[in-house]
């Protein structure tokens, strides 16, 4: 036996004791807001969210992703010992809360960028934006075509009916096996369920790709463990289930303006929707927006250009892009502006900030704020684990602002 205390092993500078100094200073009430037991009414005494967000908050500082491990580390590491301060939690509990609270995460990552740009760190005026990949909860062997997906459906249903048929016949002392068996059919053909329904947009989708590029594909295929997961080509130069995360850097202060993720594979076209969502948490519009090669779309740089937004992207040199080939003699005012642009020396030297911006926050966020393997499934839920790390990552960056 070893007499201590938790307050005494951590270190007066431990980033444990910075997040929950931030934690304490911020605006949690909508998290707040779907607890029911309150006062005289009845149920169970909730947890408190301001402990929830702290112990997620610095779950992604310190590169944790998974409800069991964070769970483990509330009864053995000092840090997680220290911020829960005896109060009992289960893997449940954090899991749903994780998950559960989408759109008071985002205003709280709203709020955050709004005290940074009240003290004048942040800028909305130069936006560097790239994609990464995230390995999805889902194996490449578990994806189906179509028939196959029908067949285990109907295979699902008939399993669920025959339980169901077996109700009235169940001993007493066996009735709670029985209703887990039955539950657990009952979501598996929920799974396929979705699964199926996502057929027709992965036709869509394909629809909208130039004709030569729709016929190196296979034929479609979809996975029940998530279905909203795609194969796409990762760095280590296989396919796998992932999804598509984007993030919005500012250049100066290196600070995420904004985060989506999709389940597209290329990242042409992304770059509108995270425009729209940095203007909406900021109240500016974007002057100048810095992307790669892979967002290559005239159409949307003209439409960017009509917006005020000057883009800073690459112009392919193959002579296999018609599309570039042809605005090569003239085209649109906004495609023409962005090739002149990208000809100069000043346009280079802009460009060359992306490199050191996106692509280094995103290294950032995979390698240190547990994004680097998905341990949810489903667009919704994907969301809000990469959002906990880019609220991270924005808290550790400017806690000291964050403070005052």
């Amino acid at each position: 036996m070893e007499p201590c205390c938790v307050e005494e092993r951590l270190a007066v500078d431990h980033p444990v004791r910075t997040i929950w100094s931030v934690v304490e200073r911020l605006d949690l009430s909508a998290f707040y807001a779907s607890i029911t037991a309150r006062g005289s009414d009845p149920g169970r005494a909730a947890t408190d969210p301001k402990l929830l967000v702290a112990l997620w908050l610095y779950a992604a500082v310190d590169g944790v992703g998974n409800g069991r491990e964070l769970d483990r580390l509330c009864r053995e590491h000092d840090a997680y010992k220290w911020l829960c301060g005896g109060v009992a939690l289960n893997y449940h509990t954090l899991n749903d809360f994780r998950v559960g609270h989408a759109q008071a995460l985002d205003d709280l990552f709203t709020r955050v960028l709004a005290s940074l740009l009240h003290h004048d760190v942040v800028k909305v005026n130069r936006a560097s934006q790239d994609g990464t990949r995230v390995r999805a909860s889902a194996g490449s062997s578990s994806f189906r075509r179509k028939p196959r997906l029908e067949e285990r459906l109907a295979e699902a249903r008939a399993h669920v009916e025959a339980l169901k048929q077996q109700r009235d016949e169940v001993p007493a002392e066996t009735a709670r096996k029985h209703a887990a068996q039955e539950r657990a059919a009952r979501e598996r053909a929920d799974r396929l369920e979705a699964a199926l329904a996502e057929f027709p947009k992965i036709e869509e989708m394909r629809s909208r790709q130039p004709k030569a590029k729709r016929a190196k594909h296979r034929e479609a295929r979809v996975s029940p463990t998530d279905p909203d997961a795609r194969r796409m080509k990762m760095n280590n130069g296989g396919f796998h289930p992932a999804y598509n995360v984007q993030t919005a850097v500012d250049t100066e202060s290196r600070a995420i303006l904004a985060i989506d993720v999709t389940n597209h594979g290329c990242d042409s076209g992304e770059d509108r929707g995270l425009r729209a969502q940095i203007q909406r948490r900021t109240g500016q519009k974007l002057k100048e927006h810095l992307l790669d090669g892979g967002y290559i779309d005239l159409n949307g740089i003209e439409q960017a250009s009509q917006e005020g937004v000057d883009i800073y992207m690459p112009v392919p040199k193959s002579a296999g892009e018609g599309q570039v080939r042809k605005v090569s003699s003239g085209g649109p005012p906004g495609v023409t502006a962005w090739r002149s642009r990208m000809d100069s020396e000043e346009g280079k030297a802009i460009y060359k900030l992306r490199a050191s911006t996106s692509e280094t926050v995103n290294a950032d966020l995979k390698s240190f704020r547990g994004l680097h393997a998905l341990t949810v499934r489903g667009l919704s839920k994907v969301r809000c684990a990469a959002l906990w790390s880019a609220l991270a990552y924005n808290v550790m960056h400017f806690a000291g602002v964050l403070m005052t």
